[in-house]
C-alpha cells in the first residue's frame, strides 16, 4: 500500500516580463505582459512507507516545486496528492507535525544561541511530552554525536556540526516523512559519511520515509535504491538505481601498464589514450566481454599491470540527460 500517492500534478507560474527603457517601464504600469512557466507537468508516482527515494534532475527541472507541493507549501493547479491519508495543503496543521525537512542552504537553528535552546523551543511548538522529548533528544545526541556541540552557539560551529544539528532539529518531533534537500552540501568527507550513515539508521530503525533531492550522486548511491528523474517539469525515469546502471553502465575503463605502442581499431573500443605508464581504454561491454578484450591486448603487447574501473553514477546520469535531451 502506498504511503505517498501523487497523481497528475501540474503547476504553472505567471511571471511578469521585465521592461527595458523608460517608455516601456511606464507602459508596464498600465498593461503588464507576462510569460508562463510550466514548472511541473503531469507528474505521478507513489512511494511506500519506509522507502528512501532520490528525486533528481538538473537545475530548473521542477524538483523544488514538487517538494514544496509535497510539503504543503504550494498548491498544484491540478492533480492529487495524498500522504498518510492527508492532503498536505488542506490538512496543513495536522500534516506539518508528521514531516521534517532539512535544506542544505537554509537553517532552522537560531544563529546566536546554542542548538539546545532551539530544540526546547521546537518541543513547545510541537507540544511534545517532556518525557518523550527527552528520550528522543538523548537518542539523537547519541546517534549524531552531538554531546560536545549542542551547548555551543550555532555561529561558532563548523558546517558539518551545524548540519548534524539541523537533522536532529528536523527529527525532534519524530516525523514519519523526511524531506532532504542537498543534506551534505559543503561538508567534508567524514561529515558526509556521518550524515549518510545516520539517515540510513533512522530509516531502518524508525521506518522514516525519506525523499532526497541532491546534486551529489554519492548521496544517491549511498542512500537510494530507487530514483525518480525529472527534466523540464516532466518525469523521465522512475526505477531502481540497479536498472539504471544496467541500461547505461556499459563502458569500462581499462588501464594497461605497458611500454609498447600498439594501435587497436575495434568497434567496441570507445576511446584509447596514452597515459604516463601505458594506455587507458574505454570499451563497450555490450559488444565484447572484458576477458576477451584482455586476451586480445595480451596477445598484442607486453603488459605489467591492468586496472579495471566502472563509470561513476555522475556519468550515468549525464547519459540519461542526453537521452532525453535535457
Amino acid at each position: 500500500m502506498s504511503f505517498i500517492t501523487v497523481k497528475h500534478i501540474n503547476k504553472t507560474f505567471k511571471v511578469p516580463l521585465k521592461s527595458g527603457g523608460i517608455i516601456s517601464t511606464i507602459k508596464s504600469f498600465f498593461h503588464r505582459e507576462y510569460r508562463y512557466i510550466n514548472a511541473i507537468q503531469d507528474i505521478s508516482f507513489s512511494i511506500k512507507k519506509g522507502d528512501i527515494v532520490g528525486y533528481i534532475g538538473p537545475n530548473g527541472a521542477g524538483k523544488s516545486t514538487t517538494i514544496k507541493i509535497l510539503a504543503g507549501i504550494l498548491v498544484p493547479d491540478s492533480g492529487e496528492v495524498i500522504i498518510d491519508k492527508m492532503v498536505p495543503w488542506k490538512d496543513r496543521k495536522k500534516y506539518v507535525s508528521k514531516i521534517g525537512a532539512v535544506f542544505g542552504q537554509r537553517s532552522q537553528l537560531w544563529w546566536d544561541i546554542p542548538a539546545i535552546d532551539t530544540f526546547n523551543l521546537l518541543k513547545d511548538i510541537y507540544k511534545l511530552d517532556e518525557e518523550e522529548y527527552q528520550k528522543t533528544l538523548n537518542e539523537l545526541i547519541k546517534l549524531l554525536d552531538l554531546k560536545d556541540i549542542i551547548n555551543i552557539p550555532v555561529r561558532q560551529l563548523s558546517l558539518g556540526s551545524r548540519m548534524r544539528l539541523e537533522i536532529a532539529a528536523s527529527l525532534i518531533h519524530k516525523p514519519k516523512i523526511l524531506f532532504l534537500d542537498e543534506p551534505t552540501i559543503g561538508l567534508d568527507a567524514i561529515s558526509k559519511k556521518q550524515v549518510r550513515e545516520f539517515i540510513k539508521k533512522i530509516n531502518k530503525q524508525n521506518k522514516v520515509t525519506v525523499i532526497l533531492t541532491t546534486h551529489d550522486m554519492a548521496d544517491i548511491e549511498a542512500l537510494a535504491k530507487r530514483i525518480i528523474l525529472i527534466g523540464k517539469g516532466k518525469k523521465l525515469y522512475d526505477g531502481s538505481l540497479k536498472n539504471l546502471k544496467q541500461k547505461y553502465d556499459y563502458l569500462r575503463k581499462i588501464k594497461v601498464q605497458t611500454n609498447d605502442k600498439v594501435k587497436l581499431k575495434k568497434n567496441y573500443i570507445y576511446s584509447a589514450k596514452k597515459v604516463d605508464d601505458g594506455i587507458e581504454y574505454l570499451i563497450d561491454v555490450r559488444k565484447v566481454e572484458i576477458n576477451e578484450f584482455i586476451k586480445l591486448i595480451s596477445s598484442k603487447m607486453t603488459i605489467s599491470d591492468i586496472d579495471i574501473d566502472n563509470e561513476n553514477i555522475d556519468e550515468l546520469i549525464v547519459k540519461l540527460y542526453e537521452d532525453y535531451q535535457i
